[in-house]
């Protein structure tokens, strides 16, 4: 599942395994392929911190799957993954992809202008070292984009609680707005190429319970996914 994802080389200990990528990575790229066909979610970070000619940092970006689509404007892009398999991966794909946790960024200060995380490590509190590691990265100006699934939303956000009960939507909500982020609802949409991949991605994302009540309520070969984007933009006058 997305919630047990991308926890960095804590300082604390090893990185938090992320099944669902970890463990079926050629699912997950179908997976990556099939979200956002409307381009709803772009859309919505372009708008809310555009990368154009500008330095990005991705972080949790497992094999790489979203650098080529920030590569076709910005000035350079820069993945960051603890899980050397998917580094590996990345690497072997011609990506620029460094070995490396939220906490610890391979990355030198003020070198950033946009940090992206997507469905990685920033789940609410708990993640306050992760913030400041990407405060530290990004030059004065800077985004840092979180993009999180809303499990406020169905029926993705209802298969969501059912597996994760103890996870409150509200309080990440009310840590976002502590710490200074904007938020925007975002529904997309999902669409599969077929039933097979369909059932595929559900069963790597939930448990078995679980993922035979989503593919027996999941009728065609989309879903709608609702998503929350926080964005702070580092101080213009900060002093890194």
């Amino acid at each position: 599942m997305h919630y047990t994802g991308f926890g960095g080389q804590t300082k604390s200990g090893p990185a938090i395994p992320s099944p669902n990528i970890w463990h079926w990575p050629e699912v997950y790229q179908r997976e990556n392929e099939a979200q956002d066909a409307d381009g709803a979610l772009w859309s919505a970070l372009a708008e809310a911190a555009p990368w154009a000619g500008r330095d990005v940092v991705d972080v949790g970006c497992g094999d790489g799957f979203h650098l080529p689509r920030f590569a076709e404007s910005a000035r350079s892009v820069v993945g960051v993954e603890p899980h050397p398999p998917l580094v590996a991966r990345a690497q072997a794909r011609g990506l620029d992809v460094r070995r490396g946790g939220a906490e610890a960024l391979p990355l030198p200060d003020a070198s950033a202008d946009l940090v992206h995380a997507r469905t990685a490590y920033f789940f609410g509190a708990g993640c306050e070292p992760g913030l400041a590691e990407a405060d530290r990265v990004l030059r004065p100006g800077g985004i840092l984009a979180i993009i999180d699934l809303d499990f406020t939303v169905g029926p993705y956000g209802e298969w969501l609680r059912a597996d994760l009960p103890r996870y409150d939507a509200a309080a990440v909500e009310r840590f976002f707005a502590r710490q200074g982020f904007d938020q925007r609802r975002v529904t997309s949409t999902w669409r599969f190429p077929d039933r097979g991949t369909l059932e595929a991605v559900l069963r790597i994302e939930f448990a078995p319970a679980t993922a035979a009540r989503a593919i027996a309520q999941t009728t065609g070969l989309t879903i709608p996914v609702g998503y929350r984007l926080h964005t702070r933009r580092t101080p213009a006058g900060l002093i890194v």
